[in-house]
């Protein structure tokens, strides 16, 4: 028998989850060409002679800021990712442009990159003025990336 790691909590929870798309909101986050968008337009059209609204949507993507469409009746379900945001204490930044991030619990995070856009350069030009920084990362359907900062006045 295998042994089994309950340590995280999540008991292998899916990504994503079911919602109807009539209960979407502006800002919330959706599911579209596989990939995880926040909802920045959204609108929907009377119901047609074959019975059903229709909700037209336009999302942003969260990791590389692609536009995407989708048109969806207003009864269907479409998919909405699982978002998370947490934040980590900046250790160091190497050569490679990755990052050593620091957990509350102490635990060193070494996987991420710094940003290659204007919130890497800020920043980098923080951490070599010797400032202390908090990031904020996001994490949705198995990416995750930097998007945001703090500064730690202590």
């Amino acid at each position: 028998m295998a042994e089994e790691n309950f340590e995280t909590g999540d008991a292998g929870a899916s990504q994503t989850f079911p919602q109807q798309c009539s209960s979407l909101r502006k800002n919330g986050y959706v599911c579209m060409k596989n990939r995880a968008c926040k909802i920045v337009e959204m609108s929907t059209s009377k119901t047609g002679k074959h019975g059903h609204a229709k909700v037209h949507l336009v999302g942003i993507d969260l990791f590389s800021g692609k536009k995407h469409e989708d048109i969806c009746p207003s009864t269907h379900n479409m998919l909405v990712p699982h978002v998370k945001r947490k934040d980590y204490l900046l250790v160091e930044i190497e050569n490679d442009g990755s990052l050593s991030l620091m957990e509350d619990d102490g635990h060193l995070k070494t996987d991420l990159n710094c940003p290659n856009n204007e919130l890497g350069k800020e920043i980098k030009d923080r951490y070599e003025n010797g400032e202390v920084l908090t990031l904020t990362v996001m994490t949705a359907m198995d990416e995750e990336q930097v998007v945001g900062y703090k500064l730690d006045n202590k």
